[in-house]
């Protein structure tokens, strides 16, 4: 395994996930490993060999830092049970819950479920989620985080609540059913604002290859296909895997019309496809909550490298992040289109190969 620096060395919910094998109130299985859930790499997976771990993970960034580390990756749709599952319980309560009811689910007899959540971001309802599933739960506190585990298991303690509780990460029909979503990708309930406000403004001489970066669950890509007839095809980019589940299905009334193709990827890292339009609402956000332009300046050049000369990239973002000057250094021209509610569309087209400006 790779021992340089690892994808979030201030992780302190990582951290203090494995506190209770390293301090010793319960014990890593001698045989059989653990599932660790909504798994993250960081250098509390490299104090010590943890034998057996399988991790699963299905944001793009987390999965390539774990394989890169050499950690086995399991998919959603395996069911192999395990004496240990470890669990990073996501911020949305029912993906938090399902996933609970998931990973009782996937221990083995006798097993434990142990979770981690920071104090801020719902480590007592986390704790009380688990126990009112599982039973009673021991925990310790620490970096301002809780870690808590149940007694060894043999399936949930309230079966009825443990069927409710999968069942509240189900597909859904949303926006008077023109969209499936499910909790805990982006603006899973709705549509979003700034989404809305960029469709509305994407002129209907929009033609040839096409991409979406982000795609989200695919309204931006659908918007486009309806206003703009001549796009030929489109290539969605969605480094959350649950929410390229979801636009597969939302575009699949598209299929025979243009040529469509799903990548389940990290858009900072670069794309290698050429297009004639990109639409984008970059994320501004990691793993916290703080706001992190770097993402959608990285967004933004991937665009330009990725347009023919020419080529045009429309995007939205809040006003307050400041993508100009990338947009400035890397596009022949851009401008603002709008600006309504705290947001702003931009239009920036490509200059001529190898003088961007």
């Amino acid at each position: 395994m790779d021992t340089g620096m690892r994808a979030d060395d201030g992780d302190v919910a990582l951290e203090t996930l494995f506190l209770p094998f390293i301090d010793g109130p319960i014990s890593w299985p001698s045989q059989g490993g653990a599932l660790f859930l909504r798994a993250r790499d960081g250098w509390p997976l490299h104090q010590r060999a943890w034998p057996g771990l399988v991790c699963e993970q299905s944001f793009r960034p987390a999965a390539d830092a774990l394989e890169r580390s050499g950690f086995a990756l399991a998919t959603a749709q395996e069911d192999t049970r395990h004496p240990l599952v470890l669990v990073l319980p996501p911020r949305q309560r029912d993906e938090s819950r399902a996933l609970f009811a998931r990973a009782i689910a996937r221990c083995a007899s006798g097993g434990r479920v142990v979770a981690c959540l920071p104090n801020d971001e719902g480590a007592k309802s986390g704790e009380s989620d688990l126990a009112r599933l599982a039973g009673p739960v021991s925990s310790l506190s620490k970096n301002k985080c809780r870690v808590f585990w149940t007694a060894p298991l043999d399936g949930p303690a309230d079966v009825t609540l443990a069927g409710e509780w999968a069942d509240a990460d189900a597909t859904r029909a949303i926006a008077d059913g023109r969209f499936v979503s499910r909790p805990g990708v982006f603006a899973w309930d709705r549509i979003d604002a700034a989404s809305r406000l960029l469709a509305s403004h994407l002129p209907g001489d929009l033609v040839g290859r096409a991409a979406d970066l982000g795609a989200g669950y695919g309204y931006l890509s659908v918007e486009l296909l309806e206003r703009c007839p001549r796009i030929a095809s489109l290539d969605l980019y969605e480094a959350e895997l649950r929410a390229l589940e979801l636009a597969r299905r939302n575009l699949a009334p598209f299929a025979g019309r243009v040529a469509l193709d799903f990548h389940w990827r990290d858009v900072t890292g670069g794309i290698d496809a050429r297009y004639d339009v990109i639409v984008c609402n970059p994320p501004f956000h990691a793993q916290t909550r703080a706001d992190r332009p770097d993402i959608g300046r990285r967004f933004i050049a991937a665009a330009a490298q990725a347009l023919t000369p020419g080529g045009r990239l429309w995007l939205v973002a809040n006003r307050h992040l400041p993508y100009e000057a990338e947009l400035d250094a890397r596009f022949g021209r851009a401008r603002i289109v709008a600006q309504q509610d705290g947001f702003k569309v931009i239009e920036a087209v490509r200059g001529s190969e190898g003088n961007p400006r």
